[in-house]
Order: structure tokens, then C-alpha cells, then sequence
């Protein structure tokens, strides 16, 4: 061996007992450690980050690739695998899959796994019938950002709260219509009491059809607008004694009549279910009752088409 060759293997000699060959790893050039081989440490990326057995993620992507350098790393330098790891799957990109049910192409919830969605479909439609449009629908998530998915117990707990705003929802807006005359909404009953004479009868106190429904109820019972609008009446006048009118708009006024009190003034604006009177049996009447009376532009209706049905 020449003096040239002897000297270079104990440089390399001296080299390997100090240190070892690894590998530096850096993340978007920023140095993040060291590892024994590109080739295993690439096969853990796939194994452990790029490929889950987690049937809710789609996919996994690298956010950043590692580049690789060979090196010399000192012997007592530890490689550190794992950190690096660590810090990939931190930053990797996952998209998650979720099952979305939705009725009539609204989201109603978001599940994690299709058979938790086939069943609230099921539960679904035995709620609202056949006829709903129901389906589910695959959405994506990057990072979990998106399409935030609930365990089947809320999903059941919203579907059945939403059932019931749904029906509350439906309610109003039968009774809404309902109680809607020429386009004016009755939000409010005068009184609760016992009707005692109804629309169109004909008895011996009056010499006419009743023009209205008499609700029979205590003296000094609270009696309350039907709907919002302006005092036109609130006096004496004949038979009806003591009698409030209010003017509704679009040709609708309604009647109180009997009153043993008048708490409103001709002129002031009133709301639906505000006070305005309290029951008595002035004018033509045997005993305390309101006299209500609905009018569309002069003409008397049967208050029972929209309120007391």
C-alpha cells in the first residue's frame, strides 16, 4: 500500500469511528434532522401517513416533500425518525370523506359513515313520508375545515327538532291563513269564553239575523284587539251599548259591543292583543257577553270562518 492510500484509510478510519453516514432531511430548506436511509424512511411515510386505515380520510398528501442530503452525523447525534414524522403528518393534507343527508337538497346532517346515513334516511321517512325527497350525498373536507360531521345521536336529536319547528312551522302558516280576512291577519282571540249566540241566528231579542258571535264571559273580563289598526268607535251606539270599532285596513273593521268599560280613544293605534275594553251587557243584552262582529267594506261575515272554529 503507497503512503498516499495508507494515509487515506486512516482518514477514513478515523472518520467512521467518529461518525456515522445519515441522511439530512429539510422540510421547505429548513433542516428538521437526520435519517439512516431515504429509502425506509420513505417507506414509513407511506405506512404511517400516507396510508390509514381511517375510513373517514379520503386521502393524505404531503404538504411539503423532504429533500435529502447525504451527510456525516457525529456519533453521539441521534437520528430522529420519529420527529420527523411527526412534523410531517402534522402539516400533511387529509381530505375526509363524509355522507351528507339531505332532504329536498337541503343538508339536514353530516355522518361520518354511510350506514349511520342510510338508517337516518330510513328513520327519515318514516317522519316525513314518502313523498320527501331524500338522498345522500358524498361531500369532502380538507383538514376538517368543511362539512363538520355530528355523531347519529345529534343527527336523530336535530332531525326530530327540526320535524318540530317544521310542523310548528306549518301550523302558523295554516292558522295564519286560516285567520286571514281580505288579507288581514285576526292574531289574536278577543276573549276565551262560552259562545252563546252565533253569526246568522235569529232570536227573540233582535228583530234581525245576529251580525256577529256572542261570547259569553265575567264582568270585567279584559277584551283585546284582534288585529292591529285604528280606533274609528269607542262610545254609546244603540243596541250594541258600549261599542269599540277598529279599522284594519283593506275594508275589514271589527266590532266590540256590550263593554261595561272603553279603554281607548277614537283615533289611537293599537296592536293585536293589546286592551281595549271589558265585557259588560250594556245596550241590547240579557247578560255579560262581547258581541264580536267582523265587517268587510259594510257587510257583516261569520267570525267563525277565522276565529272560534
Amino acid at each position: 500500500m503507497s503512503i498516499v492510500g495508507l494515509a487515506l484509510f486512516i482518514i477514513i478510519t478515523i472518520i467512521l469511528l467518529k461518525f456515522n453516514i445519515a441522511v439530512e432531511v429539510s422540510i421547505s430548506g429548513e433542516e428538521v434532522g437526520y435519517v439512516t436511509s431515504i429509502k425506509a424512511f420513505e417507506e414509513k411515510i407511506n405506512n404511517e401517513i400516507l396510508t390509514t386505515d381511517d375510513a373517514t380520510i379520503s386521502s393524505v398528501e404531503l404538504s411539503e416533500k423532504p429533500q435529502y442530503k447525504l451527510t456525516l452525523l457525529s456519533k453521539s447525534e441521534q437520528t430522529n425518525e420519529d420527529e420527523i414524522l411527526s412534523k410531517l403528518e402534522n402539516d400533511a393534507t387529509k381530505t375526509y370523506v363524509r355522507y351528507a343527508v339531505k332532504l329536498n337538497d337541503e343538508e339536514k346532517a353530516v355522518l361520518d359513515n354511510a350506514k349511520d346515513a342510510e338508517d337516518l334516511v330510513k328513520e327519515m321517512e318514516e317522519k316525513y313520508g314518502e313523498d320527501a325527497k331524500l338522498a345522500i350525498e358524498k361531500v369532502y373536507s380538507i383538514n376538517n375545515e368543511e362539512h363538520k360531521s355530528v355523531s347519529i345521536k345529534t343527527a336523530r336529536t336535530n332531525i326530530t327538532e327540526g320535524i318540530e319547528e317544521e310542523i310548528e312551522k306549518r301550523e302558523e302558516e295554516q292558522r295564519r291563513k286560516e285567520q286571514t280576512v281580505n288579507g288581514i291577519y285576526l292574531a289574536s282571540k278577543p276573549i276565551s269564553g262560552t259562545i252563546t249566540s252565533r253569526f246568522g241566528n235569529r232570536e227573540s231579542i233582535r228583530t234581525h239575523a245576529h251580525t256577529g258571535l256572542d261570547i259569553a264571559a265575567p264582568k270585567g273580563t279584559t277584551i283585546k284587539a284582534a288585529a292591529s289598526g285604528t280606533v274609528i268607535w269607542s262610545g254609546y251606539q244603540g243596541s250594541y251599548g258600549n261599542l269599540v270599532k277598529i279599522d284594519h285596513g283593506n275594508g275589514v273593521v271589527t266590532y266590540y259591543g256590550h263593554c261595561s268599560k272603553l279603554y281607548v280613544s277614537v283615533g289611537e293605534k293599537v296592536e293585536a292583543g293589546d286592551s281595549i275594553a271589558a265585557v259588560g251587557s250594556t245596550g241590547n243584552s240579557t247578560g255579560n257577553h262581547l258581541h264580536f262582529e267582523i265587517q268587510i267594506n259594510g257587510t257583516s261575515v261569520n267570525p267563525q270562518n277565522y276565529l272560534y272554529k
